[in-house]
């Protein structure tokens, strides 16, 4: 898949980070969400509401909780799933590809571009808009990507690229 076609259908997103997102949603909705309605339910009938700590706190859950659901629904709507295992140009990094690269002192990482929504760079897992994954978009193996980051530039040489 080419940036370009990405970008025009919305980010991009795995099928395990899309479970994880409806996940989120469906335990909001079907269980945090209820159980504060009984809460307020409860505290509403114990009289005055201004003093009720019970009342106030579950209010306020509520909205932050209707909030995250608002937003996960925006997010599942506007997201494209995209299976890293059907790409059919392994031979570059694309989304969804398992890099190994290394820096000038031969320090390697394995990182794993992922959607946005799912980024976790203490397991490895890159942001396709990140920094180092825009930089690795179309690399191949020996490649070599300069990264602009926060600490300074640094050069990235592509090991290996992997597909599930």
């Amino acid at each position: 898949m080419s940036e370009g076609r990405l970008k025009a259908e919305g980010p991009p997103i795995t099928p395990a980070g899309m479970a994880a997102l409806r996940a989120r949603y469906d335990h909001l909705l079907g269980s945090e969400r209820p159980a504060i309605v009984e809460i307020v339910s409860w505290a509403a009938g114990n009289g005055d509401r201004s003093e009720n700590g019970d009342y106030l706190y579950g209010r306020k859950r509520m909205r932050e909780i209707d909030r995250e659901l608002a937003f996960l629904a925006k997010r599942m709507k506007a997201c494209r799933v995209i299976d890293p295992a059907r790409q059919e140009d392994r031979s570059r990094v694309w989304f969804g590809a398992r890099v190994t690269i290394a820096d000038e002192d031969d320090n390697q990482r394995v990182l794993t571009l992922v959607g946005d929504d799912e980024q976790d760079a203490s397991a490895g897992l890159i942001g396709w808009s990140a920094p180092l994954a825009k930089a690795l978009r179309g690399a191949g193996v020996g490649d070599l990507r300069r990264v602009r980051l926060p600490a300074g530039e640094k050069e990235w040489e592509v090991l290996e690229i992997a597909y599930p």
